[in-house]
């Protein structure tokens, strides 16, 4: 998928540079919820590996006093009836609020002092208040893990950057239903908009000595 010639491409072009790493990073987690991670629900995919490692970036997160976010697409019946990207990926008008399609991962068990935002779209900052919880919480990097990397991660990514925050996905923590897009997406971020960065590497910045008690 990926070649040299791709990778001199882009470079002549100016892209693929780093990104810089602030003071006050964030975890945010997308939509690793049961409808996209428990495979009895046709939207899931195993996504067990991916899980097992955004546990491990969690439990650093927490200890080192870091803010996490999550994220859950949610719908009501009035809701799916109208959207128009329902039309298109018909599937996800199962994931409706109330059922444990829409529920996190218990694998992950968010805490009562980390946000689950609720959205109706593929970015978690489209129609959410995800960018004014990093501001005030004075956060100037995400890390973005979670499902998918060819849709909600890559759209949340985006929006992150046009955001005014600083991107960094780590590879273990983000999956999808197939590997072509995850790679390919991966590569796209990777050139244009964040740093596609290691597990270890995303520990060690995690800890690093920074600002704390970013939670507010």
């Amino acid at each position: 998928m990926r070649n040299e010639a791709d990778l001199d491409t882009y470079a002549d072009a100016g892209f693929g540079r780093s990104v810089p790493r602030g003071l006050a990073p964030a975890v945010v987690v997308v939509d690793f919820s049961y409808g996209f991670t428990d495979t009895c629900y046709p939207t899931a995919a195993d996504m067990s590996d991916e899980i097992a490692a955004t546990r491990k970036l969690l439990d650093v997160a927490r200890v080192a006093g870091r803010a996490v976010i999550f994220t859950t697409i949610s719908y009501t019946p009035g809701e799916v009836t109208m959207l128009p990207w329902l039309r298109k990926a018909s599937g996800m008008k199962a994931l409706m609020a109330g059922t444990r399609l829409v529920e996190i991962d218990d694998r992950l068990a968010p805490s009562e002092a980390e946000p689950v935002i609720v959205k109706h779209g593929a970015s978690g900052f489209h129609g959410t208040n995800l960018a004014a919880l990093l501001a005030g919480a004075g956060i100037d990097t995400v890390l973005i893990a979670g499902a998918t990397t060819s849709g909600c991660v890559r759209a949340t990514v985006v929006d992150a950057v046009q955001s005014g925050f600083n991107v960094l996905v780590p590879r273990d923590c983000v999956a999808d239903r197939a590997q072509a897009p995850h790679e390919a997406n991966l590569f796209d971020i990777q050139q244009k908009y964040g740093d596609v960065i290691g597990l270890d590497d995303a520990l060690a910045y995690l800890q690093a000595p920074s600002r704390q008690g970013n939670k507010g």
